[in-house]
């Protein structure tokens, strides 16, 4: 069900990983932002639009969550930044790459409710884009190359919504982007302060996956999320309630991802 979070901003969460639909009200249609993952959710989602044709959309990264689309949605263009579009072709140029997707969401249950058949299919906006093209309010683009090459949150500026991506979350540790980018931890240092640029104007943060926020909020999530980063950089334990014994319950994996990032960060390292 959609829940308004903002004048012309509202959001759709998935019961899988909190994650958020952003649909930002226009004239003559909406823009809906890393529109869904199960087909029943995305088919809700269509209907609460009532009737409100889809304009444009606009992915915030290249990753399947933020990626998907249902043909109950029309036929919008659909944008994302020049290397989230670039991404996301070089994937789909293997045959198999829908097939490895379905394998990673199996033991998750909800593979077979997850659509590929137009998933990917991402317009490159021409480079230094500063707003997403659509008949509505304006949209800013900050891209940056924090947890995914070509990663942008957008500043729904007449409303003060930012919409942060795979960023900001209040149940989900910042990810780095350990396959694709030279210094994964300067990378997402450098996204928060991008975002910390654009706090002033923001009064609602909505992370890809997890609770809607606040302007009061905001500025505590990026010092969470910065703390966390320096941790992992200067190769110290953070203190951080996302992570170990006060770990949201059901959420404890998050615990396995840190672990996870602890490890490679340290064979980088080690990397000649």
């Amino acid at each position: 069900m959609l829940r308004q979070v903002a004048d012309r901003a509202l959001v759709h969460q998935s019961e899988f990983l909190q994650s958020n639909a952003i649909v930002v009200q226009g004239r003559a249609g909406v823009l809906l932002v890393d529109p869904g993952l199960q087909s029943h959710e995305m088919v809700c989602l269509a209907n609460d639009l009532s009737g409100q044709t889809v304009l444009a959309a606009f992915s915030t990264h290249p990753h399947w969550d933020h990626a998907l689309w249902h043909a109950d949605f029309g036929s919008a263009p659909r944008y994302g930044t020049p290397r989230c579009a670039a991404t996301l072709q070089e994937e789909l140029s293997d045959p198999e790459a829908k097939a490895r997707i379905t394998e990673h969401l199996e033991p998750t249950g909800i593979a077979e409710h997850v659509p590929l058949d137009l998933y990917g299919l991402i317009t490159a906006l021409p480079a230094e884009t500063a707003r997403v093209p659509w008949d509505g309010p304006h949209v800013r683009i900050i891209e940056h190359q924090a947890h995914a090459p070509g990663h942008a949150a957008l500043l729904v500026e007449e409303s003060g919504v930012l919409v942060a991506g795979d960023m900001l979350s209040d149940i989900l540790i910042p990810m780095l982007d350990l396959d694709c980018a030279g210094d994964p931890v300067e990378d997402y240092l450098a996204a928060l302060r991008l975002l910390e640029d654009v706090a002033g104007d923001v009064d609602v943060v909505v992370p890809g996956h997890g609770s809607v926020g606040g302007a009061d909020e905001l500025q505590a999530r990026i010092e969470r999320d910065r703390a966390y980063v320096l941790a992992l950089r200067d190769g110290q334990m953070p203190d951080d309630p996302r992570i170990g014994p006060s770990a949201k319950p059901g959420w404890e994996w998050v615990t396995d991802v840190h672990n996870g990032q602890v490890k490679r960060l340290a064979e980088r390292c080690e990397l000649p």
